[in-house]
């Protein structure tokens, strides 16, 4: 499990003008980000825009990460939904072979009580052939996976061997972190919080922002993971202004926004999500020019 430790990237899928996914930046990006220091990669998620990708285009992308990972770094692969069956099916029909781990969502819209929320996931324990990381993001499911729930499903199934908790919730981190088997990893889905998260004992982060400037962001978590919080503090100062204006309208519009900035891909977001706004790029552009 080791080789969830440090900074993976919740990688976006790159399009073209005409929307069609641009597996070339794609491929790009895998490649700069594992130079730089990426210690593993999560496809498919929410910053991935999963939600408007086909079913073809998704496993295009798959092959594409693999081919250009080349066995470099371990891929992690979004599976989730609220429909229990359904996600079943879906993991038992996709090749996962190139594949470490499973991503996946605590149920959305249906707001399960913490005994279906536990079910899900067993069932979908069952159903798979590797290892799951949780996904508990109350922000964008309108449901919150308790940290009690986490720690039952922590202890019951040994193929869960994480949970990637994006709550924007201190306290929630820190019942976790106190509470959690020894070998259960909690990984921050938080950008802002997850240096604080690291020094109190969190194996890393699943981060947007490290995608764009992962050479600075690799070396806050591994100075966080060494317990040397003034100089990962340092670093952390040096990247705030970005971390709040990538969230400031929506994800991965703002993330798409720094990516075109660095001529790493276009700003190109499908509907119902709209690019970043002249003004939030022009602010992107000038907090780059600072942390340059």
């Amino acid at each position: 499990m080791n080789k969830f430790r440090g900074t993976g990237i919740a990688i976006i899928t790159p399009f073209n003008d005409d929307l069609s996914v641009d597996y070339a930046a794609l491929s790009n990006l895998v490649n700069f980000n594992i130079n730089n220091g990426t210690d593993y990669i999560v496809i498919s998620g929410t910053t991935g825009e999963s939600v408007t990708i086909t079913k073809e285009e998704k496993k295009e992308i798959i092959k594409t990460i693999i081919k250009a990972n080349n066995g470099r770094v371990p891929l992690v692969l979004g599976i989730g939904g609220n429909n229990t069956a359904n996600v079943i099916e879906e993991i038992k029909s996709t090749d996962l072979s190139g594949i470490d781990a499973l991503l996946s969502v605590s149920p959305y819209y249906s707001k399960p009580q913490q005994e279906g929320i536990y079910q899900h996931f067993k069932a979908i324990s069952k159903a798979s052939p590797i290892d799951i990381i949780l996904y508990n993001v109350p922000g964008r499911t309108s449901s919150n996976m308790s940290p009690e729930t986490t720690i039952r499903l922590a202890k019951d199934f040994e193929n869960i061997i994480a949970v990637k908790e994006a709550g924007n919730n201190v306290h929630q981190y820190l019942k976790l972190l106190r509470d959690k088997p020894e070998d259960f990893l909690i990984i921050s889905g938080d950008d802002d919080l997850v240096l604080g998260v690291v020094l109190a004992g969190g194996a890393g982060v699943i981060s947007v922002l490290a995608q764009a400037v992962p050479k600075q962001f690799t070396r806050m978590i591994n100075l966080g993971l060494e317990g040397k919080a003034k100089e990962a503090y340092d670093m952390h100062f040096q990247l705030m202004d970005l971390t709040s204006l990538i969230f400031s309208e929506n994800n991965p519009a703002g993330i798409k926004a720094v990516l075109e900035a660095l001529d790493l891909s276009k700003s190109t977001v499908r509907l119902p999500l709209v690019e970043a706004s002249k003004e939030l790029k022009k602010n992107i552009a000038q907090a780059l020019q600072k942390l340059d």
